[in-house]
């Protein structure tokens, strides 16, 4: 832990959640890297592989309220235990794999694991994040995500050329293991337990007992509350999914370049949105310090983040110059990733008490575009021939998105996290003496 010694307990956690969302969006997405090698050992056919990319996504979206709640049940360090060591797991066990069904069930298993990650890791944050740091928590964190899916490329396609496509996941797996290693010797769900805390640390931290408690989640009332929330991470999580699975294709069929450029704008593009993600957090807590108004710090910067990721995407459906889309596509990424970092602080300034349940209900959106989307893109591509369609179902989705987030109402506390005041003596009456 030297590493980590001239940091603050709260810093230390906040840089290992970065390190779980850098690791799972590597296991994730590594399989795209590896799957002209997989293919072609395994022999299997490209129906058979499109099988094994979706087998994550069902059990990812299902483990969204599921891990969700857990976390609150069971606390983040035991539930990111468990749920680390299976997506892990399933990593390595990908470099064993015989077959087309036991790559699905491997990917299923991965989904089964990462679907909890997230909403636990923002159960965690709840608990250790000032109200005004929570913010640039979910923009860093998610931004450690979005590098996560910039870097894997190369470094699987270096393991694969020195090693093999297997060893590429069993050390990618093993590298997963020791984040979990880690996880469990530093976390504790309470920052009052840690050891190394400060007083002037817990000083900022929320003032509600809201560490690890087993208390029953008011499902119905919760999903109706988060419920503006859930459609408004839809709207983002389409947008994004068309960019994570369909913009290094549409730099290669659109404007007809080798897989070798496709990438290096691909690349420009996906980095933009690494600074999306950090600024829209910096600029949402910052409002927050500024006017005291959680409704302003969350709800305008995910409102501009909509409005600036429909007005750079526009013309890529007029324009022809390649370096104008690129950095068009760039400039609505980066206001698309705006959006990331208050929409994840708004389940914790909701309910922090269920901050779990409530952002898995919120991600559970985001799943939900991700099931359907590829197969809206894959038969509008198939039907046409362009490359550039896709974008206009975002396109009015991202007005939706702005029009939504007015709805969601992250200034007004869920009631079971409040606690009741002491009520107030009653004054006891005197009787009057004669």
């Amino acid at each position: 832990m030297l590493g980590l010694s001239r940091f603050k307990a709260t810093d230390r956690v906040l840089l290992i959640i970065c390190l779980m969302y850098l690791v799972t969006y590597i296991d994730r997405v590594n399989i795209g890297t590896a799957a002209p090698a997989m293919q072609k050992e395994l022999g299997l056919t490209n129906t058979e592989l499109g099988l094994a990319f979706s087998a994550f996504a069902y059990p990812y979206a299902f483990f969204q309220i599921a891990g969700g709640w857990l976390g609150d049940r069971l606390g983040p360090r035991l539930t990111l235990l468990i749920c680390g060591a299976i997506w892990s797991a399933a990593t390595v066990m990908i470099g064993f794999v015989e077959g087309a069904m036991s790559l699905v069930a491997a990917r299923f298993l991965l989904g089964i694991g990462e679907g909890s990650a997230f909403p636990t890791a923002t159960r965690a944050l709840a608990n250790w994040m000032a109200a005004d740091r929570r913010g640039f928590a979910q923009g860093i964190t998610h931004a450690f995500a979005r590098l996560g899916n910039a870097v894997t490329p190369p470094l699987i396609a270096f393991l694969i050329v020195a090693l093999s496509w297997r060893d590429s996941f069993i050390i990618v797996g093993l590298i997963s293991f020791a984040w979990v290693a880690l996880w469990w010797f530093y976390f504790r769900d309470d920052p009052r337990d840690h050891r190394h805390v400060t007083q002037a640390e817990l000083d900022v931290l929320p003032k509600m007992k809201i560490a690890s408690e087993r208390k029953a989640v008011p499902w119905r009332r919760l999903l109706r509350r988060m419920m503006p929330v859930t459609l408004t991470d839809f709207c983002y999580g389409w947008t994004l999914w068309l960019f994570l699975n369909w913009i290094p294709s549409y730099f290669l069929h659109q404007h007809n370049l080798d897989i070798k450029k496709s990438a290096i704008f691909a690349s420009g593009v996906f980095f933009a949105g690494v600074v999306g993600d950090t600024v829209g957090g910096v600029v949402s807590d910052r409002i927050l310090r500024r006017t005291g108004s959680v409704s302003k710090a969350r709800v305008s910067v995910i409102v501009v983040g909509f409005l600036g990721a429909f007005l750079f995407m526009l013309p890529v459906l007029f324009v022809t110059d390649l370096v104008t889309i690129a950095l068009c596509l760039s400039g609505a990424f980066f206001f698309a990733e705006l959006i990331v970092a208050p929409i994840w602080a708004v389940p914790m300034d909701i309910a922090p008490q269920h901050a779990g349940t409530a952002s898995g209900f919120m991600n559970f959106g985001f799943g939900l575009a991700g099931m359907i989307s590829p197969v809206v893109f894959g038969a509008v591509i198939d039907a046409t021939g362009r490359w550039d369609l896709p974008f206009v179902a975002s396109l009015g989705l991202l007005l939706l998105g702005a029009v939504l987030a007015l709805r969601m109402r992250p200034d007004e506390p869920f009631l079971d996290d409040v606690e009741p005041e002491a009520p107030l003596a009653r004054p006891v009456p005197v009787r009057p003496t004669v």
